[in-house]
Order: structure tokens, then sequence, then C-alpha cells
């Protein structure tokens, strides 16, 4: 039996915990050939000593150099690569405009879109070469709150709506060559997401809400609390060859949210 990824080469960016780290597991199940990057050493560790062999890079998505060099570190151990994954991101634990407060709106705004957007741009122009060459799929990590409102704060709702706009941009742009599709989780359980550092949320986590798993379920029709490893097979469809018509798009593992009466 053939898995779905199989001869697949990828990357997946920000892979040391949550959707990231449920991506890898998947994609190798189904037959891909995977690295890394990740700027918690400590998780590179826990990775490189949960799957020998695994190429894994230690540094800043939002960075050229983290990102050239993962693709080179992919390049080199499976001569090319197929398919871009980034799930990186952070949270702003649901601050609205009015309760920002104004002396931090600068260094919040800048620090958001660093991560959660700019690192998109860096990856992708990274892997660009390599993706046109084999006929490539990236995709990026959107989120609920960009199509529903409630779901984040002004800063990161603002950056998701961003990632919208660059899988459509981008996508228009690559084609033929290149897919670009998005996935659009609704909440995460057993997720690392945590807050901006500019507005002291550094150690928060998303994760340690208590009754986190009741209300996920309980806002959804599905009723359903949904994991990184629910997520991780919408990456793996929209990186298969079944997805090859499928482009500017978007899959949304989210309990239904969008019937929700």
């Amino acid at each position: 039996m053939t898995g779905w990824l199989d001869g697949r080469r990828a990357l997946v960016v920000g892979a040391g915990s949550g959707i990231g780290r449920a991506v890898v597991d998947a994609f190798l199940s189904e037959g891909a050939r995977v690295a890394v990057l990740e700027r918690d050493e400590a998780k590179c560790a826990k990775l490189s000593a949960a799957i020998p062999g695994l190429p894994v890079v230690a540094g800043d998505a939002t960075t050229r150099g983290a990102n050239e060099a993962a693709v080179d570190a992919t390049v080199a151990a499976y001569g090319g690569l197929d398919v871009l994954v980034s799930c990186v991101g952070i949270f702003d634990f649901y601050q609205g405009i009015a309760e920002l407060p104004v002396e931090r709106i600068d260094e919040a705004f800048d620090e958001m879109f660093r991560v959660n957007v700019k690192s998109h741009l860096h990856s992708v122009k990274a892997a660009l070469p390599q993706l046109r060459r084999h006929g490539g799929s990236v995709i990026l990590t959107e989120s609920t709150s960009a199509y529903y409102p409630g779901r984040g704060g002004v800063l990161y709702v603002g950056s998701k709506f961003a990632v919208r706009g660059l899988v459509t941009a981008m996508a228009h742009e690559l084609a033929p060559d290149v897919r670009v599709n998005g996935v659009a989780p609704g909440g995460t359980l057993n997720t690392d997401l945590r807050g901006l550092d500019s507005l002291g949320l550094r150690e928060k986590r998303l994760d340690d809400t208590p009754g986190r798993e009741a209300e996920l379920a309980g806002r959804v029709p599905l009723r359903v609390a949904l994991s990184g490893a629910d997520h991780a097979w919408s990456y793996v469809f929209l990186a298969s060859n079944r997805a090859r018509g499928i482009t500017g798009d978007v899959v949304h593992p989210d309990g239904g949210i969008g019937v929700k009466a």
C-alpha cells in the first residue's frame, strides 16, 4: 500500500509542537521525507531524539538566513523540495483595540506581523526556486479567526487576514508552477501557542486555559475539540496529488463553526 505523499520532500516550518509537530508525523506516515525549521532549541532536541535522521534546523523563521539554511538542509538530505508547510504563529489573547495600550501598539504590531506574516514571506521566498523546479506546493496556516468574529484580538485577527491575502496573491502569481493553499484550523488542543512578548504574554499558553476542551467542543456544531493530529490531515490532502487542481483555496477543520445557528 502506498502513502498519499510517497516520494514528496517536505519542509515544515514551526514543527516543534502543536499542529506543526502533528504535520511532521502525518507526512512521515504517508511516505514523505521531511525536514524541519524550529526556533526553540529544546524542541529541536526532542524532534531529533524522537525521529533519528530527521534534518532539523534551529532558527528563527522570521529571518532570511534561517529559512535559507532550512531549504539548503532539505535539499542536501533529499535532493530537492516539493512541499513547504508553515505553522508559525503567536497569539494576542483576545485583546481588542479598546484595551490595547497605546504605548504598546507599535511594538506589538511589529511583533505580531513579523511572526505571523513575514515568516511566511521568508519561507516561501527561500523555497521558491526548488518549488518551481519540482512543481511544488505551499500550505500556510491561516485560522478560523480570520473568518468568524471573536476568535482573537485585533492584532491576531488582522495578521490572519493578511495570511489569507498571501495565499490568494501567491496562488495567482505562482500558477501554474506552484500551488498555494491554506488551512484554517479552529481552536486546537495540545498547542504551545503563546502570547506576544511585547504585551507581556510570552509565558501564557492558549492550551492552559481552564476547561478548554469542553469550551472548544461546546462552541461548534460537531461538538468536537480538535487536536493538531486532526488538523494535520488537511495538510496531507493539500500536499498530495489528489489536490492537484486546487490552489488559492483553504480547508476549514473547525468543527463546522460556519454553520453555527
